[in-house]
């Protein structure tokens, strides 16, 4: 959001998340994760669930990374514990080593309206709220040059979106919002409410027409690794999504999975997928892929 208010000249540190645009990775990161995250699906569930019933954080703010940089503002959030450093860290870390008092801006968007005023908070704490009215327009020209031909759609197919892979869970938040808008019909997940676990015995008898597999954090490439916990499961071959050749890998990490801009383009994504006649954005390849016969 700062880099795209016209300021990423005043950045001066990162979350260990922080990869877009390019040239923020050279940046100091101000944050880092207790646990390892490497490894596969089953293992990182294991080992976050293992601080949460502790009641321990996920991450831990780099203090003396910070205590250097004394920055004016600091952008934070207050979504998820799990997939960002908390918000009660970041106070206890400005209080143990800061000398001064930085605006702190705490983001806690759960859908895509949330997003755009979270947008709009930014823009008014440095300076460019003309600049955030302006690019919000942008947006939404964008989502309604989608959603608007989709409004009166008679049939919509039935979309399972996959936030995780092992253990097996659905995206929540502003992702049914976005399948709405691109023209599908969410099974799972409710607009603004936290994504839910689900069974395979519930994905097969939802049964959609197409399957989005969006794991949290993870690129393409990390999803491929992967794979093989979907595709080897018993009642894989049974969907009829994946025998109608309806599956798709999206880039997560870069788009589905965070509360910004970006989140016009992963609706652009999914207009392209659920209507490929109709739409199409040059996301392909680099956003999304279908799943290959030697995949399936």
């Amino acid at each position: 959001m700062v880099c795209a208010l016209g300021c990423q000249n005043q950045l001066v540190g990162r979350s260990h998340e922080c990869d877009f645009p390019p040239g923020v990775h050279q940046l100091p990161s101000c944050t880092e994760p207790t646990i390892a995250v490497e490894g596969r699906s089953r293992e990182i569930h294991e080992r976050v669930s293992a601080k949460l019933e502790k009641s321990l954080s996920v991450y831990r703010v780099r203090t003396e990374t910070l205590r250097k940089l004394q920055p004016d503002i600091i952008v934070t959030q207050t979504q998820c514990d799990v997939c960002a450093v908390s918000f009660t860290n970041v106070e206890q870390a400005l209080k143990e080593t800061l000398n001064s008092q930085p605006t702190l801006i705490a983001l806690h968007a759960t859908n895509v309206q949330g997003v755009w005023d979270d947008l709009l908070q930014v823009a008014e704490s440095i300076g460019r709220i003309q600049e955030g009215r302006e690019l919000l327009a942008t947006y939404q020209s964008r989502i309604a040059a989608i959603a608007g031909p989709n409004q009166d759609l008679n049939a919509r197919p039935t979309i399972a979106c996959l936030e995780w892979m092992e253990p097996l869970m659905a995206a929540g938040n502003w992702v049914p919002e976005l399948v709405h808008l691109a023209g599908g019909q969410s099974v799972f997940g409710q607009p603004g409410a936290q994504a839910p676990w689900i069974t395979w015995e519930t994905l097969a008898a939802a049964d959609p027409d197409i399957l989005l597999v969006m794991p949290c954090g993870f690129s393409l490439a990390r999803i491929e690794e992967e794979l093989a916990v979907l595709t080897h499961h018993p009642l894989w071959p049974k969907l009829r999504a994946v025998q109608n050749q309806r599956v798709y890998l999206t880039d997560g990490n870069q788009f589905f999975n965070r509360p910004g801009p970006r989140l016009v383009e992963s609706l652009e994504i999914l207009a392209e997928i659920f209507h490929p006649t109709r739409f199409h954005f040059g996301h392909e390849g680099h956003g999304w892929r279908g799943l290959g016969p030697e995949e399936r």
